[in-house]
């Protein structure tokens, strides 16, 4: 990355109701979450943090997407290193999650974010040192580890080769 500065744009839209159900704070945290190339992506505060029905269980809720980009942008490192290794890596899982609590501080915070990549490699597999560093060196690089307070903790799971010739699952 150039030592420019990069600008990234989202736009949240919400629809409130009439004013007084609004007023006794009984209104839809549901909303719509717009980014370039026109995808959008049903968003709401989590059921955990807000109830039902002013919460929607089935959209994104900030935290998981918190969870989510860090995840996506350390896998991205990942690959990118395994690549200029000379790795192929035939399937990449990360069942991450993220805890949230009060913080030192009192306030409620994202205490961490676990990320625990499943690895299937598509001839030669590195060693586990290897893999360690190709983690070690996209940790180092991923912009989002690098821009948030809470500890982003690796916690890889096994890694698989894949037969000689065999496809990667879809």
């Amino acid at each position: 990355m150039s030592e420019s500065r990069h600008r990234y744009e989202a736009r949240v839209e919400w629809q409130g109701p009439e004013p007084a159900a609004f007023l006794k704070r009984q209104y839809s945290r549901a909303h719509q979450w717009h980014f370039d190339g026109g995808l959008a992506v049903p968003a709401s505060s989590s059921p955990q943090i807000v109830r039902l029905p002013w919460s929607d269980a089935e959209a994104v809720d900030p935290e998981e997407a918190f969870v989510a980009a860090i995840a996506s942008c350390h896998m991205l490192f990942f690959l990118d290193f395994a690549a200029r290794a000379g790795f192929a890596v035939a399937r990449y899982d990360d069942p991450a999650y993220g805890e949230m609590g009060k913080g030192a501080d009192g306030r409620v915070q994202m205490l961490g974010v676990t990320l625990q990549p499943q690895l299937e490699w598509a001839g030669d597999a590195p060693g586990e040192a290897q893999i360690a560093d190709l983690h070690h060196q996209a940790h180092e690089a991923c912009f989002l580890a690098n821009s948030v307070r809470c500890p982003v903790t690796l916690a890889p799971g096994e890694r698989r080769a894949l037969p000689q010739g065999a496809e990667p699952r879809a």
